[in-house]
């Protein structure tokens, strides 16, 4: 499966942002889908995680409140909405997928996800 993650940009404090990721293939419905980040100098970190049906969900602490992540299978997309973003949320967010079996998995871990997008980067202005 390929990934095409989109929707980042420049935002002040306090405002929000909508990622996306497009992926191909014809089996997405299968696919657990991750976000994870990567900000200046530091190492890429976990953000949020969705089951393949979008059942389950789970999101990052640092996040927690402020971030969701949901799916629409239809169009082989996921998003993550960013609310009330903060500097510290400057980042490079990729997206990323593994295929699971079973309906309530999710993955919090960078290298149980087999397939990254290119990223795209979120700039929060103070």
């Amino acid at each position: 499966v390929q990934l095409q993650a989109s929707g980042g940009g420049l935002v002040q404090a306090g405002g929000s942002l909508r990622l996306s990721c497009a992926a191909s293939g014809r089996t997405f419905s299968s696919y657990v889908m991750g976000w994870f980040r990567q900000a200046p100098g530091k190492e890429r970190e976990f953000v949020a995680t969705i089951s393949w049906n979008g059942g389950r969900t789970y999101v990052a602490d640092s996040v927690k409140g402020r971030f969701t992540t949901s799916r629409d299978n239809a169009k082989n997309t996921v998003y993550l909405q960013m609310n009330t973003l903060k500097p510290e949320d400057t980042a490079v967010y990729y997206c990323a997928a593994v295929r699971s079996a079973y309906s309530g998995i999710i993955y919090t871990k960078q290298y149980e996800y087999d397939y990254w997008g290119q990223g795209t980067l979120v700039t929060v202005s103070s």
